[in-house]
């Protein structure tokens, strides 16, 4: 290919066409690694607040604060330093998130008060909330196409292994040591930066726009082996010549027809995560006040999160295949039915099942969702578009928690309370029908 007698080489099909080797599967991995405790975060407090109510002496809407603060830093996370991505390369703002999250989680461990507890929680949040569009971003960005789903959902399985090791957290070390023993799991991230850092590649976007090329050209060596570079060719990446350097903007988001669909991510989103934080928040309470033992009632959380890497790698695997939002759809139908049916008295086995299959439907829906976005938009507005769409989602997770604390303070029923998070994850698969699949960039 050739631009005004200059040749060039368009990084994506290389990429796109290229087999997985090991280059490919250590970064699935350590992505994977840093989304674990971001799954562990979700999860850790869901199985603390039980204790923290009654240490603290507080009220289920009060505790549901405590998750809202998190989720306020999360959202600010996801709008401002997903983006940053776009702008000073993924590694820099992985590290930074990284560093972020894992001390001011470490500290909460340290808290004597709910005020602490909460300033804590909050800054950990905007890390959290800035380094899931980065990885994402850079595991789509370096799967094979046909493959992009399926890599996709591994990467996001790290969720429901970090919601697990709460889980199990929770059930070993709170009897033993305490509550507080189990937020300093969250120094770890910190301990292994250095080896992810060696083993991370920088997103081919970032290196193209920076011109950058000599570093990408040892890059492309590693996913391509086989690539051989032509002297005085200059690499180039059409899927995002609609953007200049350093500006993918909010407004490009809702540029070329891709505003009614923007909005649509943004409701899924809300809808999505205002379900997960709710019910990860309140599942072990909710089953508490239902009559089951602390230990049981932890347990089906790790349910809950088993089921998750089913429904992330399953979803994965059927959109690479199919069309994924007719998938998507599909799935928030099956997360609405499944939370409807929870709230029904059921034999324990029974509720384990269901527990497994509402995993998959929501938390596992909303990896998948996460892979569908970052293959919606071109290349250098994937961590923008992403960025933007969890940074509003972050709304309703925002909501999930404290609206989780109302209800229980109000005393319902079981039905009504999975009522009131089933009713999202239908309005969730209404809003998709009006995506335009047709404006996809993959």
């Amino acid at each position: 290919m050739s631009q005004n007698g200059i040749s060039t080489v368009d990084i994506k099909p290389i990429i796109d066409n290229a087999k997985i080797n090991n280059t490919h599967r250590l970064t699935v991995f350590w992505c994977a690694f840093i989304i674990v405790f971001d799954g562990f975060d979700l999860a850790v407090l869901g199985v603390v607040l039980p204790r923290l109510m009654a240490d603290w002496g507080i009220t289920a809407a009060q505790a549901g604060l405590l998750g809202s603060y998190t989720l306020v830093g999360m959202m600010l996370g996801a709008l401002f330093l997903g983006p940053l991505s776009d702008k000073i390369g993924r590694k820099k703002t992985i590290s930074l998130c990284i560093i972020i999250f894992s001390v001011f989680t470490f500290l909460c461990g340290f808290s004597v008060n709910a005020g602490q507890f909460g300033w804590c929680r909050f800054i950990a949040g905007i890390g959290l909330g800035g380094v899931m569009p980065s990885v994402t971003a850079l595991t789509s960005e370096y799967s094979p196409k046909n493959k992009r789903s399926l890599m996709v959902g591994l990467m996001f399985s790290g969720y429901s292994i970090g919601g697990m090791l709460a889980a199990l957290s929770g059930i070993y070390l709170i009897p033993l040591s305490g509550w507080q023993s189990i937020f300093y799991i969250a120094i770890f991230p910190l301990v292994f930066l250095p080896w992810m850092l060696s083993h991370l590649p920088e997103s081919a976007a970032f290196l193209v726009k920076t011109r950058q090329h000599d570093r990408l050209r040892r890059l492309l060596k590693k996913i391509a082996p086989g690539y051989t570079h032509q002297p005085g060719a200059e690499f180039i990446n059409p899927s995002s010549a609609e953007i200049k350097p350093g500006k993918a903007t909010l407004k490009s988001l809702f540029a070329q027809g891709r505003g009614l669909s923007t909005l649509m991510f943004w409701l899924v989103f809300f809808m999505s995560l205002f379900v997960i934080y709710g019910m990860t928040s309140w599942l072990p309470k909710l089953m508490l006040q239902a009559g089951y033992p602390l230990g049981s009632s932890l347990s089906f959380l790790f349910a809950l999160h088993l089921g998750t890497i089913a429904g992330a790698l399953s979803s994965g695997w059927l959109m690479d295949k199919m069309s994924g939002r007719r998938i998507l759809i599909g799935y928030f139908l099956l997360g609405a039915a499944t939370l409807f049916l929870l709230g029904i008295q059921t034999p324990i086995h029974i509720l384990y099942a269901l527990l497994i299959i509402a995993g998959a439907s929501t938390i596992g829906t909303q990896i998948a969702m996460s892979s569908y976005v970052a293959r919606f938009y071109p290349g250098t507005m994937t961590s923008t578009g992403l960025g933007w769409g969890l940074g509003i989602g972050r709304i309703g997770a925002i909501l999930g928690p404290f609206i989780g604390g109302l209800l229980i303070d109000m005393n319902l029923t079981l039905q009504q309370n999975f009522i009131a998070f089933a009713l999202p994850s239908l309005l969730a698969a209404v809003c998709l029908f009006f995506v335009n699949p047709r404006l996809a960039a993959s």
